[in-house]
């Protein structure tokens, strides 16, 4: 099955101590016409040289500053003009055969943009960490099917909502149809461009059988106040840009009522960073209106087909439970 030339689009940021095994895993699944890029975020650890003298195949970029996941891969996407892009997070260790199963389920579908693969927890293999992206009702998108045993997957790609931007085949078509990355720095990117994917009719699959695994949060660590910062911005951001008014309308009770108990438990526990990430978004109101405007006016899905990817939303005592497991899981 032929399988055109595709680019392998890498940021990095400080993590020199990943790469010559996520570099090594990669190149052993690559034809001669691909290649891999690697976006060195202006790393400490001087990672972008080391690459070139010790990886001399690799086509280094070094940013001037740090542009965070989304800005590191729009700078790779740019610099490449390959039909086919393939994203890998710098501390995801590919195994075999997870380029050819992931292009074997983009090609089986081509109305699919992306393809989105299994990623698992580094020192716990069998257990999944991300298997693509999903939407709940009080808008958290979060990774699919995670803490579930690998050998519960479905055998046989499945569609899904959206792919995670640590392992994700993806069409150029479908980038130059909805655009690239929104710039959020980092966290949530994947999820809006899943969103404006679906407005536009883009498909997306698992592919069950391409894996990697990956060392969970280990930039910016699980908890830090630099994530739940990132993370409670882009959420506003993505949900005032991407849900359409009768879905944004239909889950807003679900979304209040999850940021009410968010503002809560951030007092609680003296967690500013949650509250201070909602507050810098909405700020922004005036840019993310007008970035609706045009997100919604290129929309050419009908509403209720949207709807169906949207799930119901799990209980306080759930969504605690399910932190807890992710806590020891990370260990």
């Amino acid at each position: 099955m032929f399988r055109p030339p595709l680019a392998v689009v890498i940021p990095t940021y400080n993590a020199l101590r990943y790469l010559p095994a996520c570099l090594s895993a990669i190149q052993k699944q690559l034809g001669p016409d691909d290649e891999i890029v690697l976006i060195d975020n202006r790393s400490r650890d001087r990672a972008g040289a080391w690459v070139r003298a010790h990886f001399p195949t690799v086509r280094v970029i070094e940013l001037p500053y740090n542009t965070g996941f989304a800005g590191g891969v729009n700078a790779g996407i740019a610099a490449t003009h390959t039909e086919l892009i393939l994203l890998v997070n710098d501390d995801a260790l590919v195994e075999p055969g997870c380029i050819d199963a992931l292009w074997a389920a983009l090609h089986t579908y081509p109305q699919v943009g992306w393809a989105a693969g299994v990623l698992t927890f580094s020192r716990r293999p069998q257990i999944v960490a991300s298997a693509g992206i999903c939407f709940h009702a009080n808008g958290v998108a979060i990774d699919r099917a995670i803490g579930m045993a690998v050998a519960q997957l479905p055998s046989l790609p499945q569609p899904v909502f959206g792919a995670s931007g640590g392992l994700a085949l993806i069409r150029r078509a479908m980038l130059d149809d909805v655009g690239r990355f929104a710039d959020f720095f980092s966290y949530l990117e994947d999820a809006d461009l899943a969103w404006r994917a679906r407005l536009r009719g883009w498909e997306c699959v698992l592919a069950p059988a391409a894996r990697a695994r990956h060392v969970y949060s280990a930039t910016a660590g699980m908890f830090s106040p630099l994530k739940q910062r990132l993370l409670g911005r882009n959420r506003i951001r993505m949900l005032i840009r991407c849900l359409p008014t009768p879905l944004l309308l239909a889950c807003l009770p679900a979304i209040l009522f999850y940021d009410i108990l968010a503002a809560a438990y951030a007092s609680l526990r003296r967690q500013p960073d949650m509250l201070a990430g909602r507050l810098m978004a909405l700020a922004e109101w005036p840019q993310l209106l007008h970035q609706r405007r045009y997100i919604q006016m290129r929309r050419t899905v009908p509403v209720h087909e949207l709807a169906r990817w949207i799930e119901p939303p799990p209980g306080p005592i759930a969504t605690w439970q399910m932190q807890l497991r992710l806590a020891q899981l990370v260990g």
